[in-house]
């Protein structure tokens, strides 16, 4: 008797795990570590972050951006995205531009064993961010 109530207690306790569901967090950034396959170049800063009114937005290396994103459970998309236009190296160009054109092909969203949260699109890797402190 004393074992089933061991083994009851245990399995409303493991539910009671499973049932906190993970969320992103709103209004607050996170920093772009990869994109897809490649690493960021060392001094890029790239963020994203996804306010409560619908409204994405952050640093793409070299210009700040803005886009409308939908979130609903693990789903997670962004739409079109616009930015200020200041001219960078070229190398932090071409990171930006493959950082806005992977961020308009997410469709879901999870957080790594490692807990890192990550932005996945419909074919390939993720992006990689870290959620920011402070």
């Amino acid at each position: 008797m004393k074992r089933l109530l061991v083994l009851a207690a245990l399995g409303v306790g493991l539910a009671g795990c499973a049932s906190d569901e993970v969320k992103l967090k709103q209004d607050h950034s996170y920093i772009v570590e990869w994109i897809g396959e490649r690493p960021l170049m060392d001094y890029a800063h790239l963020t994203v972050t996804l306010g409560a009114d619908g409204r994405a937005y952050g640093n793409g290396g070299c210009n700040h951006w803005f886009a409308p994103y939908s979130l609903d459970g693990n789903k997670l998309s962004f739409g079109k995205i616009g930015s200020t236009r200041k001219l960078c190296a070229e190398a932090l160009m071409e990171q930006e531009h493959r950082f806005f054109k992977a961020l308009e092909t997410v469709q879901r969203w999870d957080i790594s064993p490692i807990e890192q949260t990550r932005f996945w699109p419909a074919e390939g890797k993720p992006l990689r961010l870290w959620l920011e402190e402070g």
